[in-house]
């Protein structure tokens, strides 16, 4: 049975998905083949996912295909209301509010798991894990949380079930990765996150708008003129980093540990430095970096007096939140997502959304277009799950779904690309032909 925080909100939900609709005309194509097809007849899905929007449009695809889908939220504070409840009134089972608490979260987490799924779709790997974990018999307090909606299942004959799973975002893909490498992955995963119409465009051109669109609602500053530090230069990274010059920033420094990654930003026109430097200089910080207190208490305690933290990556770790509360001698809201810190040397920092992702706690996430790509690649990978058996692995789309993706985007903006001559076919299949 959904859960959803009112269920009123139905009507204002199906406005923001037809408007969602409007802007994703290649799952929408995707979703007239499904519907012919049926390639998911049958199949039960479990989705962690961000519950916006967009979600819904890929939710409404897979049951065309002829899917059962259960939706449950991938961050506490990244469900639309409006949306979940839109979807739990159209049939669809949802359990998701915005708000949750850890216990909420996970009790969701349980819910998407008791309905026995073949295959998952996560953002983040909190679902993919947490079955995981109860079929390797790990037991920690989150999963205790789990159980209160899940108990009474054989976990490992359900892991054993599973076709097989996607997901999502860089940060969960390192963890399945560092799952698999284990030893201890139960079934395949395809990395949607490693499609080249995902990360080059979702990545980079989604995060690196919305991310500054959360800011801006959050903070209303002006980004002109101000000194901005991004840590982290993969895709998302360079999304912001690009976003904030074209804002006006005065100066963009980049903080970054892979050499290679950092002399790209410098070949990119960036300042690059170590973050204890960074923190002395910086009007604002974005981190996206998917690892865990990349700006800590030694930082903060440089930065300047008005310095707003803000976090792009995918869990709230990259800010030392819980060390910030510690040395805060006040905390008070200021407005909604931002709170404000007042350090024991006087100054005060600003954190937005409680170091969560700002683009989908502080604004709507992507925008609707890029999602069309990054979840046209959701579908597609659990049409390909339905169809084949995949080794045990954490492998990507292949590349000729992922060039569909971008035939049907091309062919939705009315663009023509050029097409190979037979003979230039046969020039690059050769060997024989040089200078």
């Amino acid at each position: 049975m959904s859960r959803v925080k009112d269920p009123s909100l139905a009507p204002k939900g199906r406005q923001q998905i037809y408007w969602a609709e409007r802007n994703m005309p290649v799952l929408l194509a995707i979703r007239r083949r499904f519907a012919e097809e049926k390639p998911l007849s049958g199949l039960r899905i479990a989705a962690s996912l961000h519950v916006t929007k967009e979600t819904a449009v890929l939710v409404k695809t897979l049951i065309a295909g002829g899917a059962k889908v259960a939706l449950v939220p991938s961050n506490p504070l990244s469900t639309q209301d409006d949306v979940a409840a839109a979807l739990a009134e159209d049939g669809v089972e949802v359990y998701a509010w915005r708000g949750m608490g850890e216990r909420d979260y996970y009790n969701a987490i349980g819910f998407a798991l008791s309905t026995s799924p073949d295959i998952t779709l996560d953002d983040g790997a909190d679902l993919t894990t947490s079955l995981h974990k109860l079929a390797h018999g790990v037991r920690d307090e989150v999963i205790g949380y789990v159980l209160e909606t899940a108990g009474g299942l054989d976990f490992k004959a359900l892991a054993a079930k599973v076709k097989g799973g996607t997901e999502e975002t860089t940060t969960g893909v390192i963890r399945l990765r560092a799952l698999h490498r284990s030893g201890q992955l139960l079934y395949p995963i395809i990395a949607v996150n490693d499609s080249y119409t995902k990360y080059l465009f979702d990545n980079r051109y989604g995060t690196g708008q919305s991310t500054w669109d959360g800011i801006m609602r959050a903070t209303n500053s002006l980004i002109a003129g101000k000194v901005v530090v991004v840590a982290g230069y993969g895709w998302v990274g360079r999304g912001i980093a690009i976003r904030a010059k074209g804002l006006g920033a005065r100066r963009v420094v980049v903080v970054e540990v892979d050499p290679i990654k950092a002399l790209e930003a410098v070949f990119d026109g960036f300042e690059v430095m170590p973050m204890s430097e960074a923190a002395e200089i910086g009007d604002i910080f974005v981190t996206a970096t998917g690892d865990i207190h990349v700006i800590r208490v030694e930082h903060i305690l440089k930065m300047k007096d008005g310095a707003i933290l803000a976090n792009a990556g995918h869990f709230n770790v990259e800010v030392d939140v819980e060390g910030l509360e510690k040395i805060a001698k006040a905390k008070r809201s200021i407005r909604p997502y931002l709170d404000e810190y007042e350090l024991p040397n006087g100054r005060r920092v600003y954190l937005i959304g409680e170091g969560r992702l700002a683009n989908l706690v502080a604004a709507e996430g992507h925008p609707s277009e890029v999602m069309d790509m990054s979840f046209a690649n959701q579908a597609l990978a659990a049409e390909y799950i339905a169809k084949h058996k995949l080794p045990l692995g954490v492998h990507k789309l292949p590349y000729e779904l992922d060039a569909e993706v971008a035939r049907l985007k091309l062919a939705t903006m009315g663009i023509r690309i050029e097409e190979l001559t037979e003979e230039q076919r046969k020039y690059l299949s050769s060997w024989e032909l040089g200078t």
